[in-house]
């Protein structure tokens, strides 16, 4: 694992320092730090069955924009039966329940790219187990958001590079707190919240490195589609449908994120929902920039 070095502290949900600001982070770090825990985390839970999520879930997919990929009840009720496979440890259900109560934008977006991610998978990968396994990832990509201060999280206006910074902390930190609770430096989950927001071509963050793995490569692009299609407090208007997977093949022409899972997403998107290796994209840019929206500007 090549090194990251900590611009903030990493704690817990209940605020316990587990590493400090200045930390170079290294595998034996990791190690340290998941032996320093006498906790038990093996005992796991349904996500499905914790709290209103099911319900939830079932609300974001049935109405606008949701309900544009999730159209045919049929397979709906095919990803609900997947869903219901995922078992989370308590402190990934606490994360979840934390942002219900205070971040309703990362609350919604972390069950939509659950739903949309356990979609695509069943196009994308063959194996049922590995599936599952890849469908438990995508409610705790943005797990590390837990440590980024909600006033940040939330705030409407643009962000001080600072600020930027703290946010895109939530990589590392959801990656450590990953490895943490899961006692696992592999554990997948962990690598999916440190590594969605690489791209293909380098061009992303925490290390910059060339994304190359098909599971991260699918949370990447519904993380982004997500938040392209739904209300942000930077952005009060979202982009529509089509705009949004414009924006994605856009990227796709840099070689920022997979021509496949693209396709993927824009069958589902198609009347009919033709398999994904017979599906072609447009190139045609018709789509309409969303107003008002402060992503990307930065307030110094």
């Amino acid at each position: 694992m090549s090194k990251l070095t900590l611009d903030y502290p990493v704690y817990s949900l209940d605020r316990h320092l587990l590493l400090p600001a200045g930390t170079a982070l290294s595998e034996e770090d990791l190690h340290a730090l998941i032996s320093s825990s006498s906790a038990d985390y093996r005992k796991k839970i349904p996500l499905m069955q914790f709290g209103t999520v099911k319900k939830d879930i079932l609300d974001f997919v049935r109405q606008p924009p949701g309900n544009a990929v999730f159209s045919n009840e049929e397979k709906l009720a095919e990803v609900i039966e997947l869903m219901e496979q995922v078992q989370l440890a308590q402190p990934m259900l606490e994360s979840i329940e934390y942002f219900k109560q205070y971040d309703s934008y990362t609350y919604r977006h972390s069950l939509m790219v659950f739903a949309y991610l356990t979609l695509l998978s069943k196009d994308l990968v063959p194996n049922y187990q590995v599936r599952i396994k890849e469908a438990a990832t995508s409610p705790l990509h943005d797990f590390g958001k837990i440590c980024v201060p909600l006033e940040i999280l939330t705030k409407a206006s643009p962000l001080t590079r600072d600020e930027r910074k703290n946010v895109e902390h939530h990589t590392t930190a959801g990656y450590i707190l990953l490895c943490y609770y899961s006692q696992n430096v592999d554990n997948i989950a962990a690598h999916v919240a440190r590594d969605h927001h690489e791209r293909k071509n380098g061009s992303g963050y925490p290390r910059g490195i060339s994304l190359n793995n098909r599971m991260v490569e699918i949370v990447a692009v519904c993380d982004i589609y997500d938040a392209l299609i739904s209300q942000r407090p930077y952005r009060p208007v979202s982009f529509d449908n089509r705009t949004a997977l414009e924006i994605i093949t856009t990227m796709a022409e840099r070689n920022e994120v997979s021509w496949e899972v693209l396709q993927a997403l824009v069958a589902h998107n198609r009347k009919g929902n033709p398999h994904f290796t017979e599906c072609i994209i447009s190139l045609d840019k018709r789509g309409i920039i969303s107003p008002n929206n402060v992503y990307g500007i930065l307030a110094d």
